[in-house]
Order: C-alpha cells, then structure tokens, then sequence
C-alpha cells in the first residue's frame, strides 16, 4: 500500500491545531474532532492498513471520541461554572432588592437598575438617585418597576417610654 506522508502529516497538524485553538478559545467544542484527527493522522503514518483494511481503525478512532468526550466534560465544567439561571422574567424579581446605577426619572425609562447579576431598565412615580438602595414592586416588558428600599421603622410604641 502506497502511504502519502505529507497527507498523515496534514491530518496530525490539523487536528492539534482544532485543540490548541479550543484550549485558546473554550467553547467551540474541537477537543474531539482535534483528538479523533490525531489518531487518523498517527495511524495513516504508522500502520495504513489497520486505518484503512481492518476493523481496528475505526474501533480505534471509536476508543478516542468517547475518551475525548470524558476528557472534555470535566475541562468544560473547569472553564465554564455553573452559575444559577438568570431572571427573564419581570415577575421572578418582584421583591427582589437592588441599587441604581443611572438615575431614574418618573415616566421614562431612562433608570437602569442592578438586580443581583443584571442590570435593568427602571421606571418609578418619583426620581430615584444613583446609588439609592430599591425594591421591585412590579414590571413590564424588559422593565422594572421600583420604589426606594426605605430600612425598616421600629415598631416600638414611644409612649411606653413615659
């Protein structure tokens, strides 16, 4: 059988390059077609016939993709972490409290507001300061409606203190 080297060697390149430029860039998911084009390319140069005129190529390339399937859900799970989801909805963050972070004018929706990771369009009744600590107490569309975050008022009775 008559092996072209330049082509096992084209494969093997290749398919290091699919991995370095997922180690550079986590996210396309090259880790197994990298690893399944280096096996390919190391076996046309080493042992054409086993790639090319029995079972053991494909078994062999088979063997690869599932461990380059184990070996990348751990590296993605280390580049990417589980975070909770984020709200979509206005009507999971009522109640939720926040800071505002560009002023926010009655009637417009020029407030933008920070709810745990995201930042919000605000509208209020009143004008609400950079800065101010807020309160969701309803929404619409992509927009939230707030109110200052007042800290709680004591409870005591000031008449028992006569």
């Amino acid at each position: 059988m008559v092996v072209n080297e330049s082509l096992g060697i084209l494969i093997v390149v290749f398919g290091l390059a699919l991995i370095v430029f997922e180690f550079i860039h986590p996210g396309a998911v090259l880790l197994i077609p990298g690893s399944i084009l280096v096996v390919i390319g190391v076996l046309y140069l080493v042992y054409p016939s086993a790639l090319l005129d029995s079972v053991y190529g494909p078994i062999a390339i088979v063997v690869v993709a599932l461990l380059s399937i184990l070996a990348e859900v751990p590296y993605y799970r280390h580049v990417a972490p589980v975070h909770p989801p984020m709200a979509t909805t206005t009507a999971g963050l009522l109640g939720k409290v926040g800071v505002v972070t560009s002023p926010v004018v009655p009637d417009t929706l020029r407030g933008k507001v920070r709810l745990d990771s995201e930042t919000w369009s605000a509208r209020s009744d009143r004008e609400i300061p950079a800065g101010t600590r807020i309160r969701v107490v309803g929404g619409e569309g992509a927009s939230v409606v707030v109110v200052p975050d007042l800290p709680a008022e004591s409870t005591a009775d000031p008449r028992r203190d006569l």
